[in-house]
């Protein structure tokens, strides 16, 4: 029986190459000179700092660039608000990768108003779909790049 997996993820590789990047570019560029901006990542989470909130603005920019360029969708990411202390204000940057509980749920519920002959399961942090007919799974597939969710989704894993 045909199915496919719905999951969201980004490469965590091409992820650390884009932190470095941006890190070298905010270290040679002159509005940043002296302020000591960086970017640190640790697990999912990117770790900005500088010394104004406008700063902070600006490395913001550069890592959403850098990491459109190494190919990762920047809706993953969930900026929270800057922490502004004293002469330093700093940010944290959550890389959001899996399908959570409530949003699986969601898309399943989705699917079965739309009356399409497929069965989902939620496995973990992924979808499973599978119906008898492939041209099912590609409608199910157009149903959700329809939908309006705040993760970018991925379909992989399909077999006949």
């Amino acid at each position: 029986m045909p199915s496919f997996d719905v999951v969201s993820e980004f490469d965590a590789h091409e992820a650390s190459n884009a932190v470095d990047q941006a890190n070298r570019e905010v270290g040679t560029r002159f509005d940043f000179k002296g302020t000591g901006s960086k970017f640190e990542l640790e697990e999912n989470v990117i770790n900005l700092s500088s010394q104004t909130d406008f700063q902070l603005q600006q490395m913001l920019d550069i890592l959403r660039q850098k990491l459109s360029k190494r190919g990762i969708d920047i809706a993953c990411l969930k900026e929270e608000e800057p922490e502004l202390t004293g002469n330093t204000a700093r940010q944290k940057v959550i890389l959001r990768q899996g399908l959570d509980t409530p949003l699986a749920r969601d898309l399943v519920k989705k699917i079965k108003v739309s009356k399409i002959k497929v069965q989902s399961s939620i496995q973990g942090e992924k979808l499973r779909i599978s119906g008898k007919k492939r041209d099912d799974l590609q409608a199910v597939i157009a149903l959700l790049k329809d939908l309006d969710t705040d993760l970018p989704l991925q379909y992989e894993n399909f077999r006949d």
